[in-house]
């Protein structure tokens, strides 16, 4: 190696240094997969040497075949790890090596538990596997070019791991990077051939360049050209081999590779399109959900390959937002070879492919819930509410996307989100023609409603929507299967033929009846009520609130006020039970300010029923207090 100049020790980032420690104490529970990180990091910087050479040919200096290289020393200690990839320049080596540049290092650090396997699985996602290398190591030395410049602005980077690095400038005439492990004493287990092919084969078989190992054990000294050297992996990529000869295993590790996950994917679907447009499609649901899964603005989508060629590692054109979750390739013949972000964000091709792709997602999800109940029960875990935002997004797959979804309901008394609305429709009463649902803040808040006294007397199964999106959901979702989707605490309550004529002229009788009783409660609550009514819905609470037909309800307001909108004022309708006690000593108070205590309190218990806050909690209390003198009096 030639002279070292402009030598400097720089210290890490704060964040490196604490994900130093834990990589040092062993953070992965299986060692080995430090040089799984390693080839995935060199597969990329070859993905990223072709891209960039497609504007610029020449960076490809002399067009080698681009590769991997794993060699090892046993007496010396080392593994060594090679690629003629894009390679860093000097400022990439301090921004790759010594910060975690990557936005959420701060979630990152948040999300660790302190459980080894649980914590391993975050490093691929952050972005960060290059640390690995010190789980085996005590000292790591890089050293690279950048493709495209000079031999004289080689770049050789050092660390112990122990805070700090040493950065120097070298002479380095082949672009690409070279990774030293100076490996542990007691992982000297790693410096062996047979252990070292093993692991290429077990996690990076899939990978799409050539990974060559010695045929035999040559010293650090020794030119890597005297050596004779073997393809270790398939060196094909995955997505281009028929799907009969790829095992599930390689299925399996590929998604690894593709999702820097650590964990199997749920499902997966490996598919390739000829006609009119040619491309191949492998597709992963993964089985846990990331931890910016819901920042709608992280970055997200498919690698992008034309003709076998990467262009892009987060193409999102070609699934919708709802679908974010979603791993995989496409790789297509129909792209030119230069497309851009802005190439892609319209045409028909894009257009076409994303229907398409879509709908393919969306059958692999139906097949899951259909064969394996228990992996879609996971999948629903991890990405219930991501999908939930599907029918407002693609109305094409509206109905498609509805029987994807799953609820808790009053059939189901495990209060888990596991009832489909297939299955609500095929336990539907004789004469109902409608599907049922009330949405609230928690189960046992929507589990305990006065809303539901009346369906539980008919035995009527209603869905319980406790998500904060659900709302907004089903102002989207408005029927399923020809039927319509009422919520129960939304206007007038209609049962249809599920009430008898008798029932409906008992209604009428009694709301007449207590015409003057309502007229002195309307009196008492004034503006803050629509209307007073009674109610059809309670068998046993003295009084409800319901909401008007087009009005928000207090899932949306809370959302919309939370966000910093403004909502519309929207007055709720106090309904009455006539046959509870408390009416009917309302109905014969004769004093006017007691009445109007009273009624203030039935109002104020209605709207804590719904799960909404008082807007004079102060008054409340008084008036209760009242009330709890004049009884103990």
């Amino acid at each position: 190696m030639s002279v070292e100049t402009r030598k400097e020790t720089l210290g890490f980032q704060t964040e490196v240094k604490q994900l130093l420690q834990l990589m040092i104490h062993s953070l992965y529970s299986n060692k080995e997969i430090f040089l799984r990180e390693l080839i995935s990091n060199a597969s990329d910087a070859a993905d990223k040497l072709r891209f960039e050479a497609l504007a610029r040919p020449e960076l490809l200096e002399g067009g080698d075949p681009l590769k991997i290289r794993v060699s090892f020393d046993q007496d010396a200690r080392t593994v060594t790890l090679e690629d003629n990839g894009i390679g860093m320049s000097r400022d990439e080596v301090i921004s790759h090596l010594g910060t975690i540049a990557k936005s959420g290092t701060a979630d990152f650090l948040q999300n660790l538990s302190g459980d080894q396997k649980k914590d391993s699985q975050l490093i691929g996602q952050f972005g960060v596997g290059f640390y690995s290398a010190f789980i085996v190591a005590d000292q790591v030395d890089v050293y690279t070019r950048r493709a495209g410049a000079s031999a004289s602005e080689g770049v050789h980077w050092s660390s112990k791991g122990e805070g700090e690095f040493d950065i120097a400038d070298i002479d380095k005439p082949e672009r690409g990077t070279r990774i030293v492990l100076h490996l542990k004493a007691e992982e000297a287990e790693f410096a062996d051939g047979w252990r070292l092919r093993n692991i290429v084969k077990k996690y990076s078989d899939h990978i799409g360049l050539p990974i060559e190992l010695p045929k035999q054990q040559f010293g650090e000294q020794e030119q890597a050209a005297e050596v004779e050297w073997e393809v270790v992996n398939r060196a094909s990529a995955l997505w281009t081999c028929p799907r009969s000869e790829i095992k599930d295993e390689e299925y399996q590790e590929f998604y690894k590779h593709v999702a820097h996950d650590f964990e199997n994917p749920l499902a997966w679907s490996h598919n390739k399109v000829e006609g009119k447009l040619e491309y191949t499609s492998l597709l992963y649901v993964p089985g846990r959900a990331p931890f910016d899964l819901y920042h709608r603005e992280a970055p997200k989508g498919l690698k992008l390959y034309v003709q076998r060629v990467f262009i892009m590692d987060q193409a999102d054109q070609f699934l919708p937002l709802y679908l974010r979750f979603i791993k995989g390739v496409v790789d297509s013949n129909d792209l030119s070879l230069n497309v851009s972000r802005e190439i892609l964000q319209s045409g028909p091709v894009i257009d076409s492919m994303k229907s398409a792709l879509t709908k393919r997602v969306l059958d692999m999800l139906e097949k899951l819930a259909k064969n394996e109940p228990e992996q879609y029960k996971a999948f629903w875990k991890a990405f219930g509410q991501v999908l939930k935002e599907g029918p407002a997004e693609d109305f094409a797959n509206k109905e498609k996307i509805a029987g994807l979804l799953r609820f808790a309901s009053t059939g189901d008394a495990s209060g888990e989100q596991s009832v489909a609305l297939a299955d609500y429709v095929g336990r539907m009463q004789e004469g109902q023609d409608k599907v049922y649902f009330l949405t609230g803040e928690s189960y046992a808040q929507v589990k305990n409603s006065p809303h539901l006294e009346m369906f539980r007397k008919k035995g009527i199964e209603v869905l319980l929507l406790t998500d904060r999106i659900d709302e907004w959901l089903m102002s989207h979702l408005t029927e399923f299967d020809g039927k319509q989707l009422v919520d129960i605490a939304r206007g007038d309550l209609d049962l249809g033929k599920l009430d008898s004529e008798e029932d409906r002229k008992a209604q009428e009788e009694v709301a007449k009846s207590k015409q003057g009783l309502l007229e002195r409660l309307k009196g008492a609550l004034g503006e803050q009520v629509a209307e007073v009514r009674v109610s059809h819905r309670l068998t046993e609470s003295p009084a409800i609130l319901a909401i008007g037909e087009q009005d928000l309800g207090l899932q949306m307001r809370q959302i919309l006020e939370a966000s910093g909108q403004k909502v519309p004022e929207a007055k709720p309708i106090f309904e009455i039970n006539p046959q509870h006690p408390l009416i009917e000593k309302l109905d014969a108070e004769a004093d006017e300010e007691r009445f109007a205590d009273l009624s203030h309190i039935l109002f104020d218990q209605a709207a804590l029923a719904a799960g909404d806050s008082l807007k004079d909690p102060a008054a409340y209390v008084q008036r209760l207090n009242k009330l709890l003198v004049e009884l103990s009096a």
